[in-house]
């Protein structure tokens, strides 16, 4: 079992930029590919990103490509997501994800098996 707790949302202009971190408990965090969803209101949960054991491999929803980073510190049992130029359709609340069984690009929520309770990201126009 591994908790999650992410924190860095906020209020920000469009344009600006935000760093979500996720930090997990218990010593098994480089056993798990790591990924951000995101859910804005009256919406589904959608894939933002994910990052694979090792942070050599990442994968980007099209949406946030070439905005959003995501990286890991397995030292430190944290995932980020760096992103910048925000917009205001980025509203969302931000889950970060834990796959232990997450050995390629896996977008289904259903492929991730702890989550954290989520940060609250507004963009302002």
């Amino acid at each position: 079992q591994v908790q999650l707790v992410e924190s860095g949302g906020g209020l920000v202009q469009a344009g600006g930029s935000l760093r979500l971190a996720c930090v997990a408990s218990g010593r098994t965090f480089s056993r798990y590919a790591m990924g951000w969803f995101r859910q804005a209101p009256g919406k589904e949960r959608e894939f933002v990103s994910q990052i694979s054991r090792s942070g050599g491999s990442t994968y980007y929803a099209d949406l946030v490509k070439g905005r959003f980073t995501i990286s890991r510190d397995n030292a430190k049992n944290t995932v980020y997501l760096q992103m910048n130029s925000l917009r205001p359709e980025d509203t969302a609340v931000y889950y970060c994800a834990a796959g232990p069984n997450v050995y390629s690009y896996t977008y289904d929520e259903k492929g991730y098996d702890y989550w954290g309770q989520g940060t609250q990201v507004t963009v302002s126009s």
